[in-house]
């Protein structure tokens, strides 16, 4: 059996390395939205609009990826300026103080063939808490349009997520407007 510990060793390095590849997030096609209740009278919606994020993925082994998103908090809009302003202040995200919200992820559960829960430590306003992103992949393979756009050639991964936040966790906001929806949609370059 020993003559053939070589041969085992020689095969072992020579396997193909892991399907794992690193995706960075497209900026003209990442969306971080954000909705919450005005006082039960209507419904009111922003995005962060700078966001860097990396994931890391083996299409054959989900459950081992892992996701890091930075959002830059001065990139807050709402399409009204003076709203703009307040969120930005010290009464909610203080972002001279606080200028990036994180996620990075601890845990991934496959929930279907393209669904997954992403488990992470969200830090916002300085508070660090567990946060599941409920995620589809919409996309994984050559981008449709690379054929006829240079910038869109290779591989590429799109997914949607979302989840729910109480903001006043967080120690965001004077008073609670009941919880936070989170909704996030991006395209990702493979970097390898």
């Amino acid at each position: 059996m020993n003559k053939f510990a070589p041969l085992l060793t020689a095969a072992l390095l020579a396997a193909p390395p892991t399907l794992a590849a690193t995706y960075k997030t497209d900026q003209g096609h990442t969306e971080v939205h954000f909705g919450w209740s005005h006082a039960g009278v209507s419904m009111q919606s922003g995005e962060f609009t700078v966001v860097d994020g990396t994931l890391v993925l083996d299409p054959e082994n989900v459950e081992a990826a892992t996701l890091n998103v930075t959002v830059q908090t001065n990139s807050v809009s709402t399409g009204f300026k003076p709203l703009d302003d307040h969120l930005s202040s010290a009464d909610f995200l203080e972002v001279e103080t606080y200028p990036e919200i994180t996620f990075v992820s601890t845990g991934v559960e496959q929930t279907g063939e393209n669904t997954a829960n992403v488990t992470g430590d969200l830090t916002i306003h300085g508070t660090t808490l567990p946060v599941t992103l409920e995620t589809t992949m919409t996309h994984l393979g050559p981008h449709p349009l690379g054929g006829a756009i240079e910038y869109y050639q290779g591989e590429w991964a799109a997914f949607s997520a979302s989840a729910t936040l109480d903001h006043l966790a967080f120690g965001v906001g004077p008073f609670s407007t009941g919880p936070i929806s989170i909704r996030i949609v991006s395209e990702l370059k493979a970097t390898q």
